[in-house]
């Protein structure tokens, strides 16, 4: 017997249903905030529908774009729950109007604060810090390269490698479960 759509699922049920083990779902929740079942006697996790259409946005995210657990988390974080459903969903429709009104908003508190910025970018994208235009790759002319007699990175740099080391420990980290 199948359940109505809008029924809770059982760990094991979402599990299945995103094909995913069931101690990834329980990981997530410690890095996702937003991911939080019920939780009956016993510590039995019963998702609401809700919560079963955000995993299916953040396994897309993950597995399908390639994204890193930092970047979902900046994702969620700068855009909603709502933004990361719909592209989960390839609902693109949603995934325009979100990032509409999200533009609409920020027009709005630019506006309130009397600086209009005509270079504004598109929601969720962040402006690059100087010095880390495309992961400090292009660098204008006033950034330069790094001389080769100069000991200290530049605090970008060490942030750059910091976020670096944190995506490869998290890769390590999945590799080491698949083996």
């Amino acid at each position: 017997m199948d359940k109505s759509p809008d029924a809770f699922r059982t760990i094991s049920e979402v599990a299945e249903e995103l094909n995913l083990p069931q101690h990834v779902l329980r990981f997530w929740e410690t890095r996702f905030t937003q991911i939080k079942p019920m939780k009956r006697g016993g510590g039995r996790r019963y998702y609401r529908p809700l919560d079963v259409e955000l995993l299916k946005g953040i396994r897309h995210l993950l597995y399908d774009q390639g994204y890193t657990i930092k970047g979902v988390q900046r994702l969620l974080r700068e855009n909603s729950s709502q933004f990361v459903i719909a592209l989960g969903n390839g609902d693109l429709a949603a995934v325009e109007a979100i990032a509409r009104q999200k533009q609409a908003a920020a027009a709005k508190e630019a506006a309130d604060d009397g600086a209009v910025d005509g270079n504004a970018l598109p929601a969720g994208i962040a402006k690059p810090h100087s010095g880390r235009k495309l992961f400090g790759l292009l660098k204008g002319e006033e950034d330069g390269p790094i001389g080769a007699d100069d000991k200290r990175l530049s605090k970008d740099n060490r942030t750059l490698l910091q976020e670096a080391l944190f995506d490869l420990l998290e890769c390590k980290r999945l590799l080491d479960q698949v083996r």
